[in-house]
């Protein structure tokens, strides 16, 4: 069985059995953004805060606040 198969299978059986599909999706979905997240860190795909800070500064601008 592939891996993603295999821990979604594993992160299902961990839920209270009367959970919704609803919270089975959201915890895929926060699964999936997690990994995407790691991912991006070991690809270097990272922001120092200073400028996370400058790009939220250029945003709110931009957006009249």
């Amino acid at each position: 069985m592939p891996r993603a198969k295999a821990e979604a299978l594993e992160m299902i059986k961990q839920l209270p059995d009367d959970v919704t599909t609803a919270v089975i999706l959201e915890e895929l979905f926060f699964k999936q953004q997690v990994e995407k997240g790691l991912q991006d860190v070991t690809e270097g795909r990272v922001l120092t805060q200073q400028e996370l800070k400058e790009r939220i500064a250029r945003w709110r601008k931009s957006a009249g606040r």
